[in-house]
């Protein structure tokens, strides 16, 4: 069979496949079909390789290729054009040829003449005819429609929203396929999405959307989002105006517009698969059900075939757009809206590097969006040198049943951080970490909170994680419910994740990975790290665990003692995280997520990809460094060859200068042909797969693997070598005060009637207090509380700042008036009038007449109030706390006709 039959072969099948029905001229018959494929049809400029029929009229064309010509199919491009606008022989109604195609037997490309500026792309397969019937009934394309997308109306939208629709926008009239939208975590990107989505279907006339999600949690909560928006231009919301559904099986609704599903279930439909809804609450990234035999390509679906979907909009994009996946997204003839917070560089590359909006983290924190992080740091001896162990009696536990046993040691043991909690416990270690935290918590990290923020803590595996609760439970002297670890090995975790996010217990959560990207647990204000990070965006991820806003009435839900907004979380570095070199990728393991066992069964079942063996390499690369003398000796004699050759063999069979070698040894050429490389390669590929084929192998490998017992160190105790805040605190400190300063210059005029607020009489203050909270208000919008200055003022200027207990409005009366120099200090308003107090209860005692024990009660009630008010007046004594003591008419009884000017005296006295 010549290229080209086999093209014509394979185009035939993708034709009748996508509906249509194929006719040789001499079998013409148009009515067998609504859509009819006919051969070699002559037109008056020749031959047109398939001309397209619907309901008997000729509506397009294609041209055929055989597939060596695929990489020039645009210059194909032509030809068709000249086709689709020649006379079709014997065709005499009124038509029009609007749609081309250029095709091989492995690609096809897709042209809409009716298109403004139309532009060939890149399609899965053709269209089917009901849907080009449809295009035809349409009024204008969808392209078309685009272009001519109202202005958004903007209230009620933050700026970084408005950009990112506007560029949105942008790009949709200039017809790119793909953009990409960078927010950080919380600015609103899928209420984003969904105003875009609302503008694509009802400017647009888009047909459907796919909304793409990571897990099914995620997806619930998008379908939330989407029944609950409600557009700037109707009264209607969105689910009254569109029909929503998370897929949860395979069928789709004809009158859905929004389909939400999570990659993996839409992965199953165009398989043709069912899918178990348990399996969605992993993220894809962790998911292998797909990978745990021979990949399995995505073929055409007739129930949902490519055109099915007229854009995507990919939640968490960075994880979703390689290997297996993106299969998903090359099928369908869409545009492709990508979201994430952090994109690496092989997110911007599948995106065509089309920034439509960039919102960073800094940028959010900056206007309020998001809060900023200090970082605390705590270095160990042990964490930072490591530690040796004298040939001895030592523990051993293994690693998954936790049995113990004592063993003797065959010769000293040198460990250093990489092995730490890994091959060697050191509960020490673990202990001084948890210690130092705990000390620091109540004194320096949050001085003014009664309970244990809401803290997450990152370990290393699940092994450590339950170390680390176990530890934290007796170090904080609490119970079960207090630490609770939540991974997803662990017994229930979207439960405990729930009642870290909703309820006052468990005050620490230890994950490993669930929580680590993706999962919004806003009340979370310390992050600590107990594991080191080494991909930039893994690490930009965890951090957003702690950076999402939140106010004060919804914090004080589960963490009852919070006085304001949260301002910012603190990350404690107990590894040296926030040091570390980063990298974009890991290079060599391409299938992080996917375990050792299931990728040795993916090569038994037929896996010869250059990923899957690549990451099996680095596994038994890991493994081999972790196994002792005996096992090496063992493993050879089980698997044939050493570890290292097993490694070198997978690795060798994608090395391009290792083929090229062994084809030129074989065949005597010092260039051997292409066919020559690729048999040489699958030469190597069989060599290197040969020992997982073997269930023995693969059975031995894993037990090594699983079983390695982990040494306790019980002698080498630690100490603490550092604990403070990063030298990086004196820069977050000056972009806190920066902003104040800023602040205090955009509200001048106000803040001019406040600079006397010690002289004003009494009887103004509470209309002072008034205009306070309002310029607090806001203060607190830009993420900034009085808490928060005060706090970066006393790393600025330690000598004179004081700490103490914080009053907020009032408070913020010293901070502006030492910021602009009315005070060399900045001390607590409480401090003063404390102070005052003390001096005019001791002047009023040194006479004849001494304030009563009962008269000394009311005065201290007073004297609170003044810290928070500013003043007392005798209306404010009807009202808590002073209510339950008789309220005006008990003051009067106690002191009698002097009650006013008691009152008086005390406005001006306490705050003089």
């Amino acid at each position: 069979m010549t290229p080209e039959a086999r093209a014509r072969e394979q185009i035939d099948n993708r034709l009748r496949q996508s509906g249509w029905t194929i006719q040789d001229l001499k079998q013409l018959n148009l009515t067998v079909a609504s859509g009819v494929a006919v051969r070699e049809f002559p037109t008056n400029t020749g031959p047109v390789d398939y001309a397209l029929f619907i309901e008997g009229a000729p509506v397009g064309v294609v041209e055929a290729k055989k597939d060596e010509e695929g990489q020039a199919l645009t210059d194909v491009e032509t030809q068709s054009s000249r086709y689709a606008n020649s006379q079709f022989k014997w065709v005499k109604r009124e038509y029009k040829v609007r749609f081309a195609y250029e095709a091989t037997g492995e690609l096809v490309r897709f042209t809409d003449y009716a298109d403004l500026k139309y532009r060939s792309r890149k399609v899965f397969s053709f269209h089917r005819p009901e849907t080009l019937k449809r295009w035809l009934a349409e009024p204008d394309t969808v392209r078309n429609n685009l272009k001519r997308i109202p202005q958004l109306e903007e209230s009620g939208f933050r700026k970084c929203q408005i950009s990112a629709i506007h560029g949105l926008d942008t790009s949709f009239s200039e017809n790119r396929p793909r953009a990409l939208v960078q927010m950080a975590t919380g600015a609103g990107k899928t209420f984003t999405a969904i105003t875009a989505a609302y503008r694509l279907l009802k400017y647009g006339r888009m047909n459907r959307i796919l909304f793409l999600v990571d897990t099914r949690s995620l997806g619930e909560q998008a379908e939330r989002e989407f029944m609950a928006y409600k557009p700037n231009d109707d009264p209607r919301s969105f689910s009254e105006l569109y029909g929503v559904r998370r897929l949860k099986n395979s069928y789709i609704s004809g009158d859905v517009q929004v389909c939400i599903s999570t990659i993996q279930r839409m992965y199953s439909i165009l398989k043709g698969e069912e899918l178990d809804e348990q399996a969605e609450e992993i993220p894809f990234a962790e998911y292998v059900t797909a990978e745990s035999k021979a990949p399995k390509e995505v073929v055409y679906n007739a129930k949902i075939p490519p055109e099915f979907f007229d854009c995507i909009i990919v939640d968490e994009c960075h994880r979703s757009i390689y290997n297996v996946w993106s299969q998903v997204l090359s099928y369908f003839d869409a545009f492709i809206i990508g979201l994430t917070a952090t994109p690496d560089k092989r997110t911007i590359g599948y995106f065509n590097e089309n920034f439509v909006s960039e919102y960073t983290r800094e940028q959010a924190v900056l206007d309020g969006v998001n809060v900023g992080e200090d970082i605390y740091l705590i270095e160990t001896d042990v964490t930072k040198n490591g530690a040796t162990i004298l040939k001895q009696l030592i523990e051993r536990r293994n690693r998954l049943t936790r049995a113990k046993r004592w063993e003797q040691m065959d010769e000293d043991v040198f460990y250093t951080q990489s092995k730490l909690d890994k091959d060697v416990v050191n509960p020490s270690q673990i202990r001084a970490v948890i210690r130092t935290f705990k000390e620091a918590l109540h004194t320096t990290l949050f001085p003014y909170r009664k309970e244990v923020p809401k803290t997450l803590i990152f370990a290393k595996t699940d092994s450590h994680a339950d170390d680390i609760v176990q530890i934290v439970r007796e170090e904080f002297g609490e119970g079960n419910d207090f630490c609770r670890k939540i991974t997803y090995s662990a017994q229930n975790p979207e439960a405990v994740l729930s009642s870290f996010r909703n309820d006052y217990n468990p005050r620490i959560a230890v994950t490993v990975d669930m929580i680590a990207t993706g999962t919004d647990v806003k009340p979370i204000e310390c992050l600590l790290f107990m594991r080191d990070v080494r991909s930039s965006n893994y690490f930009e991820q965890m951090k957003g665990r702690g950076t999402r806003t939140l106010s004060k009435d919804d914090l004080q839900k589960v963490t009852p003692s919070a006085t304001e907004n949260k301002d910012h979380f603190v990350i404690v570095d107990a590894v040296g995280v926030t040091k570390s070199k980063k990298t974009e990728t890991r290079t060599l393991e391409r299938k992080p997520a996917v375990s050792m066992k299931e990728l040795m069964m993916n090569i038994a079942l037929g896996a010869r990809d250059e990923d899957t063996l690549t990451s099996l390499a680095n596994r038994v690369i890991r493994l081999s460094r972790r196994m002792e003398r005996s096992e090496h000796k063992q493993f050879k004699e089980t698997v044939g060859q050493t570890a290292e050759q097993v490694a070198e063999n997978l690795l060798n069979a994608f090395d391009e200068d290792v083929i090229q070698a062994k084809a030129q040894a074989e065949s005597g050429a010092l260039t051997p042909a292409p066919e020559q490389l690729a048999q040489t390669q699958k030469e190597l590929i069989k060599q290197a797969v040969a020992p997982f084929q073997k269930p023995e192998v693969r059975d031995f490998i894993e037990n090594v693997r699983r079983s390695h017992d982990q040494i306790i160190d019980s002698v080498n105790l630690d100490k603490v070598l550092f604990a403070g805040y990063d030298t990086n605190q004196e820069e977050t400190a000056d972009r806190v005060i920066s902003t104040f300063k800023d602040f205090i210059e955009e509200n001048k005029d106000e803040i001019i009637a406040l600079r006397i607020i010690y002289n004003e009489t009494y009887k103004k203050r509470p209309m002072v207090l008034k205009k306070l909270t309002e310029l607090y208000q806001k203060l607190k919008a830009k993420g900034i509380t009085v808490e928060r200055l005060w706090d970066c003022y006393a790393i600025k200027q330690p000598d004179k700042v004081k700490k103490g207990t914080l009053a907020q409005l009032t408070d913020l009366i010293s901070i502006i008036r030492f910021q602009m120099g009315y005070t060399d200090t900045l001390s607590p308003f409480a401090d003063r009038v404390n102070y005052n107090f003390k001096q005019w209860t001791f002047r009023r005692n040194t006479g004849a007449v001494h304030f009563t024990a009962e008269q000394m009660e009311w005065l201290r009630l007073i004297k609170e109030h003044i810290i928070t008010s500013l003043s007392i007046l005798p209306e404010d004594l009807e009202y808590t706390p002073f209510d339950s003591k008789g309220g005006l008419g008990g003051f009067y009884r106690v002191f009698g006709e002097k009650y006013q000017e008691i009152l008086d005296e005390m406005n001006e006295e306490l705050v003089a």
